[in-house]
């Protein structure tokens, strides 16, 4: 790109009740240049310009501009104008106010904030990614670049806050057929991932200081979600056949579950089990969250059926995500509801964000609609069955006597029991991997109120599987230098 033709940046400079216009345009233009809000290259006013938006003559601005030039802030260009210098000094953060007036909630100060993802280790044990080297991208890219062209002069609106009526009606096709669950566009949602659907379900359903019950071990960011709206959350422990339901207090107004593929311990809910949880909402008057997670990736025995599927008094709300079955950037879901809920589900979404992306809900109602995702869950579903049979053969081979594995048919991960290894020691064991280029989540970092439970937990949606052999004998030698 030429230099000259690059447009000028719209300053804002302030001289409400100031004197000395010139030295102030300067030294406004000059802070704006230290603390990066003006980078190197960008293109100021032309004097004449600036001095008439500013009410003042144009030698008041040439005197500013002049001076920013003399100290080597800013240089001239005859005929294209004047730029930010390339090697003007900017210290190595933005100035920012320092005032303690204003401070947030305790809650907030207790809620870490993950560092952004960076390159992935050498070998990432990390549960919950897909592998997004295999994504059709090029096929993505199509879907998006077509409703873009098609629907060019549609976007300049506010959609749905229910989300777009073909993404809705796709995907009460999909599950509907997928996991045979019966429900109608009107009562689906669209979200911005699973976080944002249990986000509005707790404002439409929870006041501050009810009690939420969450799986124990369980989803931590679910967890402080719930914590952060005020909520009392109570950990209930997780047995062979899932969420004790004898454990469950009486007043818990939501119980927020993993039946279909417990998350980390990868068990699935029996029958008799879910049977008495929905006894037990309906008895409460309590709501059941039901998130079906990984549940597109089993690999033997028969799908185990959703809750919602066997709720007759309309207590449960299912999620979804297509976070995994396809990629987490997309940030996409859905929450079927209850009728009674679902207008006030959509008021809800319609005072957060209103609606998430309009295209990219189109593209993906077309990538639904014309078999492609199902086509895609077919083709990682064989994959990601070679990275299972790889961590379960590697863990008995290399690691049974460190960890005994959780026997799971489903998902993108595998949990393990430490045998004989405190979790604190565990702890240890984690650091030493990591510094070999391991890096795998201990088991303790899932738990609510329970003990620390001693183990790893092993994902392999992001690893592939020729990896994971070397992967699981750096691991365990690092248990061997302890």
């Amino acid at each position: 790109m030429v230099v000259g033709t690059l447009p000028a940046v719209d300053l804002h400079v302030s001289l409400v009740g100031r004197v000395g216009l010139a030295g102030e345009i300067y030294r406004q233009l000059r802070d704006a240049i230290l603390d990066g809000r003006l980078r190197p290259g960008d293109r100021l006013p032309p004097g004449r310009e600036l001095a008439r938006r500013l009410n003042v003559s144009r030698t008041t601005v040439t005197v500013a501009y002049d001076r920013l030039s003399g100290e080597g802030f800013v240089t001239s260009r005859v005929g294209a104008g004047t730029f930010v210098s390339n090697d003007a000094h900017r210290p190595a953060s933005p100035n920012r106010r320092t005032g303690d007036a204003l401070r947030p909630r305790a809650v907030w100060r207790s809620i870490p904030v993950p560092p952004p993802f960076t390159e992935p280790p050498r070998f990432d044990f990390r549960p919950g990614s897909p592998d997004s080297a295999l994504f059709p991208y090029e096929t993505w890219r199509r879907l998006i670049a077509r409703e873009l062209r098609a629907s060019a002069g549609d976007h300049g609106f506010y959609g749905d806050p229910a989300g777009h009526l073909g993404l809705r009606e796709a995907i009460a096709r999909h599950i509907g057929t997928s996991r045979g669950l019966a429900t109608t566009p009107v009562d689906i949602t669209i979200t911005n991932g699973t976080q944002q659907g249990l986000d509005l379900v707790a404002r439409v359903l929870l006041a501050p200081g009810d009690r939420v019950a969450v799986e124990d071990p369980g989803f931590r960011p679910q967890r402080l979600l719930f914590a952060s709206l005020d909520l009392e959350v109570i950990g209930v422990p997780v047995d062979r056949e899932g969420i004790v339901v004898d454990a469950l207090p009486d007043d818990a107004r939501l119980v927020y579950v993993t039946p279909s593929h417990q998350y980390p311990l990868g068990v699935s809910m029996s029958l008799a089990r879910r049977t008495a949880l929905l006894e037990w909402a309906d008895r409460h008057h309590a709501a059941i969250v039901e998130d079906d997670y990984d549940t597109e990736f089993r690999y033997t025995g028969r799908p185990v059926e959703p809750l919602q599927t066997l709720d007759a008094s309309g207590c449960v709300i299912y999620v979804g995500s297509f976070s995994r079955t396809m990629l987490p950037t997309l940030r996409l879901g859905f929450v079927v509801t209850p009728s009674s809920l679902t207008e006030a589900l959509h008021a809800a979404r319609f005072v957060t964000d209103w609606h998430s992306s309009l295209p990219t809900q189109m593209a993906l109602a077309r990538f639904i609609d014309q078999g492609r995702l199902a086509r895609h869950i077919r083709r990682m579903r064989a994959v990601y069955h070679e990275r299972h049979e790889k961590v379960v053969e590697g863990v008995v081979t290399e690691l049974s006597e460190h960890l005994t594995l959780v026997p799971s048919a489903a998902g993108l991960h595998l949990s393990t029991m430490a045998n004989g290894v405190s979790a604190d020691e565990l702890d240890d064991v984690v650091a030493r991997a990591a510094a070999a280029g391991v890096v795998v989540p201990p088991l303790a970092r899932y738990c609510v109120d329970r003990p620390a439970q001693s183990g790893l937990v092993l994902g392999f949606g992001g690893i592939d599987a020729a990896r994971i052999d070397e992967g699981l004998h750096l691991l365990r030698q690092s248990f061997q230098r302890r």
